[in-house]
């Protein structure tokens, strides 16, 4: 049996194998978060493929965190029926399902009272187009969150994700390419990651230390001042000390240029996959918790030897399963052969459209064969 398939606990949650679906946004909620049946039916189709963890798209946790169109939303007592409709699917199918935790901070999309909020004000020309968090804002956000993890109990959820990745509000305090207070959220690296312990702080202390609780981090930002895997491995050291279950590393922001967390052309060789090699090595020498990998994995015996060299825990794809949903049930049944995702980002444009997440490669080709026919 491949280590992949291994059975494993986290804090008592038990995954069938040891991959993950990482939060990826699917753009199939309503214009006001709440889930659909098409969101529905994509998870359920994601459960079919035995994928071990499921983890939804970064869902807001107030209208102010909103980062793109027809998100999931957790921000509302009204979204739980909706949420349990979602992961009742999935758990019908023995799935297991974790909802990402998010606010966007700068890069929200909202206006007026749900303008935009980040470490510091930014300017467009003469126009604020980002304010900085006030420490009452803050505070408000704090318990946002935490009243969206107890609505992710409430909903069925079999784990939290908070995300403090890709330059989005709790990573933008994490760096000095994003945050320059003087306050006591800013300067150093323990005033930097004081947001996002506090988040995890007011979680757990709501939810209680059964329910797994992991934070999605970057290995660093690839920017000036940003984020350094030496700062990383601190914080998930601040993380440990108060009873994190497991870190998902990724890496890079919408800013990083070839470094963006979903790089293009990396399906063309191996030696291309495992973004984060490097830093996972480093990961693993100082971090007590398990550690999920994302980053670029296409090639089974890739994800493979990640896990059998000890650099990763558990493998996380996103890509790939848009691409192939059944990918991971694929290879459980023998079929080795690589991903059929090449890495070309073309799905991110299908997020405008009514059909949402999909691959355009594979639906091109189906509508070349139905033509033909």
């Amino acid at each position: 049996m491949a280590k992949l398939f291994e059975k494993t606990e986290l804090n008592g949650m038990k995954l069938k194998n040891r991959f993950v679906r990482s939060a990826t946004y699917e753009a199939m909620a309503g214009l006001d978060g709440m889930v659909t049946d098409q969101l529905c039916d994509y998870m359920e189709e994601l459960s079919r493929g035995e994928v071990g963890l499921i983890i939804t798209g970064h869902a807001h946790v107030t209208m102010a965190g909103q980062a793109g169109p027809r998100q999931i939303g957790i921000y509302s007592d009204a979204m739980i029926d909706g949420l349990q409709r979602m992961t009742s699917v999935v758990h019908q199918n023995g799935g297991v399902i974790g909802v990402q935790l998010a606010h966007a901070g700068q890069r929200g999309i909202g206006k007026d009272e749900y303008a935009a909020l980040g470490p510091t004000d930014i300017f467009t020309g003469d126009i604020k187009t980002t304010a900085a968090m006030t420490v009452d804002d803050i505070k408000k956000t704090v318990t946002a969150f935490a009243d969206a993890a107890e609505r992710a109990v409430t909903s069925g959820f079999d784990l939290v994700q908070i995300h403090a990745a890709h330059g989005y509000l709790l990573g933008q305090f994490l760096s000095c390419h994003y945050n320059s207070r003087k306050d006591s959220y800013g300067g150093s690296l323990e005033n930097r990651a004081r947001f996002l312990l506090e988040v995890y702080q007011e979680i757990r202390q709501r939810v209680g230390t059964s329910l797994p609780l992991i934070v999605k981090i970057n290995s660093e930002d690839f920017l000036e001042h940003g984020i350094t895997v030496a700062e990383t491995i601190e914080v998930i050291h601040m993380l440990e000390d108060r009873g994190i279950d497991a870190i998902e590393m990724s890496g890079g922001t919408f800013e990083s240029g070839e470094l963006i967390p979903a790089r293009v052309g990396t399906s063309k060789s191996e030696e291309r996959e495992v973004y984060y090699r490097s830093a996972a090595e480093s990961f693993k020498k100082e971090i007590r918790v398990p550690l999920i990998l994302v980053g670029g994995f296409l090639s089974f015996n890739v994800a493979q030897e990640a896990v059998a060299s000890g650099i990763a825990d558990y493998i996380s794809l996103s890509r790939p399963l848009i691409r192939e949903p059944r990918l991971v049930s694929r290879w459980a049944s023998g079929d080795r052969a690589k991903a059929l995702c090449i890495s070309c980002n073309k799905c991110f444009a299908t997020l405008s459209i009514p059909e949402a997440l999909h691959c355009s490669v594979a639906t091109k080709k189906k509508k070349k064969v139905s033509e033909c026919t």
